[in-house]
């Protein structure tokens, strides 16, 4: 990395960071203070992960050269400390674009760079994890329920209950809500009969009277059934 920064040591009270980061997350999100907002997970070739936020104002500057799975260099930014109970990372600050970040192009960090670091089931159910964050998960999924449709904040909802198997055979409930049931739900229709390996990113801790389970958060989370990835073939294996 000659020339770049890692993204373990970035901190504030510094701008010219310059770092060559993949973004292996990207989505728009809304909220009444900030209005619509950039949103992206970033990893280095390390496999240090850090969020970052382009504000409402900044959107249309950078959002043509912002794309999931493009790799960057980004150059001259702000650190803000992370917080919230949503977090994407353990980075203990996250970056913010300027109107003078520069965003390059660079060579392709690897394809299996992916940021994917599942936690074990175990963890997660006896309570050893910080719900703050958010978590990535792969399992087979061994049951499932129907789709269902419920009101939420008054408006319907559609939600799927499903368990996943780990290696050692343990269980874990997961919950998708929106389209994430019906694009899963039609996905196991599909695939009846064959194993299926669910990969759930940023997925978001559940508890209900000391059970539980995970379930996709807001925008940030992704499914994906039996994707390509080294990770998956080595659960298979």
């Amino acid at each position: 990395m000659a020339g770049f920064n890692s993204v373990a040591e970035l901190k504030p009270f510094k701008f010219m960071w310059k770092i060559k980061v993949k973004i292996i997350r990207l989505w728009k999100q809304y909220s009444a203070g900030g209005g619509l907002t950039i949103e992206m997970v970033l990893v280095d070739s390390m496999g240090e992960k850090i969020h970052a936020t382009v504000k409402q104002e900044l959107a249309s500057q950078f959002e043509p050269r912002l794309t999931q799975g493009a790799s960057k260099i980004l150059i001259n930014f702000s650190l803000n400390h992370s917080c919230g109970s949503y977090r994407t990372t353990k980075h203990a600050y996250k970056i913010g674009f300027l109107s003078t970040t520069r965003v390059k192009v660079c060579e392709e960090l690897p394809r299996e760079l992916s940021g994917l670091q599942p936690v074990k089931f175990g963890d997660l159910l006896d309570g050893s994890l910080n719900t703050d964050y958010l978590v990535d998960i792969i399992g087979q999924i061994v049951e499932v329920s129907h789709v269902e449709v419920v009101s939420v904040n008054g408006k319907d909802t559609q939600k799927i209950s499903l368990e996943l198997r780990n290696t050692e055979d343990e269980r874990l409930p997961m919950v998708l809500w929106g389209n994430f049931a019906n694009d899963v739900n039609e996905a196991i229709q599909m695939r009846s009969g064959h194993s299926i390996i669910c990969v759930l990113r940023f997925g978001k801790i559940k508890i209900w009277k000391d059970d539980r389970s995970v379930s996709n958060a807001y925008n940030v989370s992704d499914v994906s059934l039996n994707p390509n990835m080294a990770e998956v073939a080595e659960f298979v294996s």
